[in-house]
């Protein structure tokens, strides 16, 4: 596999920078509120700071090892949220975000969403990404849509925020159908 240097990514309003240990910090502070984490399939509730600065600390060495393609979003120089493409393989990703309240309903995900996913298909060369959010969040499913994700199927799915079973609704990405 072709190593991908670090890259930093603009849009007309975010600037995207590849995530650090720095930012197990201003992590916690964002999934401390449980409308964030409760959308977090793989996150606890509360957060456990220890945890999330380990999770951190591995973020360099998934980026050289071309598994995981994370970024810290950033509005005026503040730390928004992150968004990433881990679970790569076989020329597959799984694209995944999550933000701070404040910056809900601004059209942020949509326009990270889109810097990355272009990333992952022109620079990483990842041929299909997929994509899935809780049923109960339809937010999600709009910046998917958007994105131009194709319904997938709805399973089941185990959650640690919520310490249960969800259903999560899942879609896919191929990159010849991607929009620029």
């Amino acid at each position: 596999m072709t190593r991908i240097p670090p890259h930093h990514l603009t849009t007309d309003r975010l600037a995207l920078r590849p995530t650090s240990a720095a930012d197990a910090e201003r992590a916690f502070e964002i999934q401390s509120d449980w409308n964030v984490t409760r959308m977090l399939r793989m996150a606890s509730f509360p957060p456990d700071r220890a945890d999330i600065a380990q999770w951190f600390a591995d973020h360099e060495r998934e980026w050289a090892a071309g598994e995981a393609y994370r970024f810290a979003v950033e509005l005026q120089g503040r730390t928004i949220g992150v968004i990433d493409v881990d679970e790569i393989s076989q020329g597959e990703g799984e694209l995944g975000y999550w933000f701070e309240p404040a910056s809900w309903g601004r059209g942020y995900a949509s326009e990270a969403a889109q810097a990355v996913v272009n990333f992952a298909f022109r620079t990483v060369g990842l041929s299909q990404l997929l994509s899935g959010h809780a049923v109960d969040n339809a937010a999600s499913g709009q910046v998917l849509l958007k994105l131009g994700f194709r319904p997938l199927d709805t399973v089941q799915r185990e959650s640690r925020s919520r310490a249960g079973t969800i259903l999560q609704r899942r879609y896919f990405l191929p990159a010849s159908v991607a929009p620029e």
